[in-house]
């Protein structure tokens, strides 16, 4: 069974998800980060909750604690907008027209993603309301968030006779995976400095540049 995670694997969230950490640390602060800081953050590990990690940046940037429910408010404001025209909308879809499907002749799909499931739905609706999902794990469907692999031993538990792959892009998905004991292939987009050789050291069995380069690693 293929299992992937969604953003920066799937989706590209550039403009989505980063974008919003961006404004939100903004909305508090007044200052403008860079994509680079938030993608330090993400390799060091254990920001797999963007609420959380932009709750972090706005208090190293600026010193202030701001309550947690604050900040999701605003998050959520800036990512799905009053009604799910928010910055949501700028997502990319990544895998190339007929890509999921070739590999679900031979392959059982899931996703395993902090994703929260209406913000998953909305994109998969989006984008690929044909393809067949076996399991899907989302936010708050486990009780432990990556990089605990609640989300991968609870598919392992659904499909006992299945061999795992899980596919990724953060250092929390290689720690899930290695927790879990199942092969891990890394995505480390172009621009992502350093992130190739940091996950190869998380133990991942390949890096490639995108999802479209992963048939021939299987």
């Amino acid at each position: 069974m293929l299992v992937f995670d969604m953003d920066g694997v799937l989706v590209d969230v550039s403009e989505s998800y980063r974008a919003t950490i961006a404004k939100t640390v903004e909305q508090f602060t007044g200052r403008v980060i860079a994509p680079d800081l938030i993608q330090q953050y993400k390799n060091a590990g254990g920001w797999n909750n963007d609420w959380a990690l932009a709750q972090r940046i706005v208090l190293d940037t600026s010193g202030s604690e701001i309550p947690y429910d604050e900040v999701v408010g605003v998050f959520q404001q800036h990512f799905l907008g009053e009604n799910n025209d928010g910055l949501i909308l700028r997502e990319r879809w990544l895998p190339r027209a007929g890509l999921l499907e070739r590999l679900a002749a031979d392959h059982p799909l899931a996703i395993f993603t902090g994703r929260p499931r209406q913000e998953l739905d909305l994109t998969l609706h989006r984008y690929a309301r044909s393809v067949q999902w076996t399991m899907i794990v989302a936010d708050g469907d486990v009780p432990n968030a990556k990089p605990a692999a609640d989300g991968l031993q609870a598919i392992l538990a659904a499909h006992p006779t299945d061999m795992l792959c899980y596919v990724g892009d953060t250092v929390d998905d290689a720690r899930s995976a290695r927790a879990a004991g199942v092969r891990f292939i890394g995505v480390a987009h172009e621009g992502s400095e350093g992130l190739r050789e940091l996950l190869l050291r998380e133990g991942a069995a390949n890096v490639m540049r995108n999802i479209n380069e992963i048939e021939p690693l299987l």
